[in-house]
This record gives structure tokens, C-alpha cells and sequence, in this order.
């Protein structure tokens, strides 16, 4: 699943809280854009089938029909693919070579694949 970054960054809002309207949507983002502009994007995102609505009111509450995981494993193919040429090996030097995560992430990141590796056979 592609995600435009409006539309990304509509979805993630909806990850995080599960449902909105087009105004709590709207008060979650970083820019301010016109009330009818977020209203595009749900309405995009709906035909796409990512979004569901039900009435509330006199507007729409809409809920994310496509949870979050699936997407990112969906954009981290794209991007293993497109950009790393198929290696994940590559794709995993650039992340741990971020300064910005820190010890405790990597220690944990170290365990799960200590334990992946250990699943295989």
C-alpha cells in the first residue's frame, strides 16, 4: 500500500487514536490546511479502502480498515526494493548507522534477531 505523505500522515493520526473526525484530523497536523482538504484525503483514502466511515452527528467519524504494520511491512518492501536493491542487509546498515536511535533500542533490536535466529532452523 502507497501512501502519498498528506495521506501518510492522515493515517497515522488515525493509528494513533483510532478514529476521528475530519476536525480532530485536522487539529493533529503538523500543517494547517483547509478543513475540505483533509476532507479529499479521507475521502481518497476511503476509496482506497484504507479508511471506513460511520455517521456521528451531522459529520463522519473514520476508522483506519488497514492497521499499521501491514502497511509499513507493504513501504518496506517498496523502499528494500527501490532504493537498497532488494538487500536488506543494506537497508538494516543505514538504520543502525543512525545516530538517533539510541543503546536500549539497539540491545533490543540485537535480542530480536538473536531470537530470529534462533527459530531458524
Amino acid at each position: 500500500m502507497y501512501f502519498p505523505p498528506r495521506e501518510l500522515e492522515v493515517m497515522s493520526i488515525l493509528w494513533r487514536l483510532g478514529s476521528a473526525s475530519v476536525a480532530e484530523v485536522r487539529a493533529e497536523l503538523k500543517d494547517s490546511i483547509a478543513y475540505t482538504t483533509v476532507l479529499s484525503a479521507l475521502q481518497t483514502l476511503e476509496e482506497k479502502e484504507c479508511v471506513r466511515h460511520e455517521p456521528e452527528g451531522r459529520a463522519y467519524r473514520y476508522f483506519p480498515t488497514i492497521d499499521a504494520r501491514r502497511a509499513g511491512k507493504s513501504a518496506l518492501a517498496r523502499i528494500r526494493e527501490s532504493i537498497f536493491e532488494g538487500s536488506a542487509e543494506r537497508m538494516f546498515a543505514q538504520l543502525v548507522s543512525d545516530r538517533r536511535i539510541g543503546q536500549a533500542e539497539l540491545e533490543r533490536m540485537q535480542r530480536m534477531i538473536a531470537e530470529r535466529l534462533e527459530r531458524e532452523p
